[in-house]
Parts: structure tokens; sequence; C-alpha cells
């Protein structure tokens, strides 16, 4: 019996004893959250980089956009390079490597290998994230997958809720390079996790192969990744820089508690996206980008107001914490047995969109200052809000899921 026959039997196995593997999703939701906290650490600490290493605010933002294009360049070879080997296996290869590479940020001295060790921690990520749904939704009955996946991707607002503010707190108080190390630390507990607690699964020896430019004929799986691209952007272009942008209402004295408020905010979304994204994806996707784009708005014609911005932060993140789960399964639905291909093609938008994000962020900050942020993301969001619209019959269909039963 092949290795991929004896996994659909154990599927089929969990699928009618309803089991339901809350550990193993929970290892794969702190493979997110270390990858979301050693992403976006930067941005909560962008003075401290920038006076640690001697280069200014918008050149230390760019360690975000390292961390971005290593997730691009390596999630589609480095998923197809792995498809046939055992999953537990890739998933211990890319913890290892936030391992390396987090330690490496931490004793650097020199901007260059910095961004060289951010690079390659993105790489890290490129491949962890290629992974994750596969993996939760393979634990699963096809009824459950929704349920698996929001559990997964909790880990991105936790990180956004209390790892990300915590390392800013940790940085102030100890220095930046301590909250790498605390990184390094963390992953070596996950890999003890993983080993005990995550099942192996097989590769994709034996089924049939899908590669980019097919599965991007899929219909469903480009309107999904223009949403990807539209929406990561705009929240990344806000959330790189989001230090300077609340300077104006006098926040910035407050930078964690502001972090610590969206992230909180994501976490109370991601729930609320548990409870939906089976019965109403689209409308919950379409509510998350009207949200969005109106806090855009506000942000835009209030920025200097705090109470506003108080607010807005708020919202922010409950329209965001659900955005991974929302647009992973609605990609993989779409995709159906190429659902791998296409979601390591999510990796690689993604995080185009957050290089776009540093980049562009930072060219925005650096020749119009901060109030050109909101304005860009309100046009951005407004974008992906029309594309999830229009995509009724593919990519964001209404009423419950018709997940594939892959």
């Amino acid at each position: 019996m092949s290795s991929v026959a004896r996994f659909e039997i154990k599927q089929q196995t969990t699928r009618e004893e309803g089991a339901f593997p809350v550990s193993a999703l929970l290892a794969l939701a702190l493979t997110g959250f270390t990858c979301i906290v050693t992403e976006t650490l930067p941005a909560g600490l962008l003075p401290q980089i920038s006076q640690g290493l001697g280069i200014p605010l918008s050149l230390a933002g760019q360690s975000v956009t390292a961390y971005a294009i290593g997730s691009l360049l390596s999630a589609i070879p480095l998923t197809l390079a792995t498809r046939a080997w055992r999953r537990r296996r890739v998933l211990l290869l890319s913890i290892t490597g936030f391992l390396v590479f987090n330690t490496v940020t931490a004793l650097s001295s020199s901007f260059p290998l910095t961004l060289a060790a951010r690079l390659f921690a993105g790489a890290a990520a490129g491949l962890a994230w290629s992974l994750l749904a596969g993996y939760a939704r393979r634990m699963v009955s096809v009824t459950q997958q929704g349920k698996a996946m929001a559990l997964a991707m909790v880990g991105t607002p936790v990180a956004l809720s209390l790892g990300v503010p915590l390392g800013t707190w940790l940085g102030g108080a100890i220095g930046w390079r301590f909250a790498f190390a605390a990184m390094s630390l963390l992953t070596i507990a996950l890999v003890i996790w993983v080993v005990y607690k995550v099942p192996d699964y097989p590769g994709e020896q034996g089924r049939a192969g899908h590669d980019v430019r097919s599965t991007l004929k899929v219909r469903g799986v480009r309107p999904v990744l223009i949403v990807v691209l539209a929406w990561m952007l705009a929240h990344n272009a806000l959330y790189t820089y989001v230090a300077p942008l609340i300077a104006p209402s006098g926040l910035a004295s407050e930078i964690g508690l502001v972090l610590l408020a969206f992230g909180a905010a994501a976490l109370a979304g991601i729930y609320l996206t548990s409870r939906f994204v089976d019965t109403s994806l689209r409308r919950t996707v379409l509510m998350s980008l009207a949200a969005f784009a109106t806090i855009s708005l506000a942000m835009a014609l209030w920025i200097r107001v705090p109470v506003v911005m108080w607010l807005a932060v708020i919202v922010w993140g409950m329209s965001f914490g659900g955005a991974a789960t929302l647009i992973q399964t609605a990609l993989a639905d779409a995709a159906g047995s190429a659902a791998d291909v296409a979601l390591s093609l999510n990796v690689v938008t993604w995080n185009a969109a957050i290089a776009g994000g540093g980049i562009v962020g930072g060219l925005l900050l650096e020749h119009a200052g901060p109030l050109s942020l909101p304005w860009t993301a309100l046009i951005l969001s407004l974008v992906a809000l029309v594309c999830v619209y229009l995509s009724r019959s593919h990519g964001f269909p209404p009423g419950a899921r018709r997940p594939s039963s892959r």
C-alpha cells in the first residue's frame, strides 16, 4: 500500500471518529506566530534598529521588505522542491531556519548582514506558509476544514496582539537584539512540540502534478490573488510604518499599546471569522474590506485626532484578523487538487504585497508624509472590494462553502 493510500485511510478514520487535533493545529498556529512576529517585529522597533545600526528610519523599514522578498522568492521553488518530502520534515526545516537567522539578526552589527539574515528568515517563512494551510486541511474532514484553518491561523492575531507588542516593549526596555534572541529560544520549544504532537504525512508521490501556469488557469484562483495583492499592499503600507502614522495624533509614545489594541482586535476578528468562514465566506470578506476602507478614510481625514486613530486601529485589527483564514480558504476551495501550488502562489503574492508595502510606504513617508499612507490604503482597499464583488461565480461565491474533497 502506498504512503498516499495510507494517508487517505487515516483521513477517513479521522472523519468517522470526529476527532479534532487541537494540539497539532496549535503547533501549526505557533509556527504561524513565529512567522508573523519575525516578520513584523521591526515595525515596532524601527527607531531602535535605526539608531543601533546607524541608518535612517526608511532604510530600517526595509528589514521588513527583505523578509518579504525572501518569502516571495522562495515559496514556489521550495514548495515544488519539497513536495515529495514528508510533511513534518519540511515543517521542521522551516522552523530551524527561523532559529538560525533570528540568531544572526540578534548578533549582527552590520546592516547588509542583517538584511541577508532577514532575507533567509523570509525564505523559511515562505516555505512554512506554503505548508501550513494544506497541513491543517489534511488533518480533518472536509466539513471541518474551515474550523481547522481558523485554529491553525490563530497564531497571526496572537502574534499581533501579544508577540509584537511584547517584543516592542522588550526591545525598548532591554534592546532590540534581545527581542530577536527571544524568538530563537521560542523556536527550540516549537521544534520539540512539532516532533511530539504533529502527525506526519507523506509527500505527493503518485498524485497528478500541477504547475504554476495550469494552477493560474483554474477559475477563481486569479481573482483571489488579486484581492490578496491589493488588500495586503494596503495593510502593510500602514502597518510597517504604524509608528510614524500615529505620530501626528500624539500617540507615538504609546506604540506598544496601539499594537496591543490592534492585535487584540485581530484576535476577536479571527474568532468571528471562525464562526462564519464555512457559511458566509463571501459576505465576511466584503464586510472586512468595507470596514478597512472606512477606517482608512477616517485616518486620512482625522489623522491628528487621537480618539479617531484609536478607534480606527481597533476596527482595522478586527477587519484584518481573519484575512489569512478567509483568503486561504477561498483560494484552496477554488484551486481544488491544485491547492498546494495555489497556496504557494498566495505566499508569493502576500509577500510581494508586504515588500511593496514597505517600499511604497517608505517612499510615501519620505516624500509625501504620513497622511499619504491612509489615502493610498483607501484606494487599494476599494480595488480589492470591487474585485470580490465581481468574483461572484468563482473565487468568492455566495452562500455556504462548497469545498473540494481534497
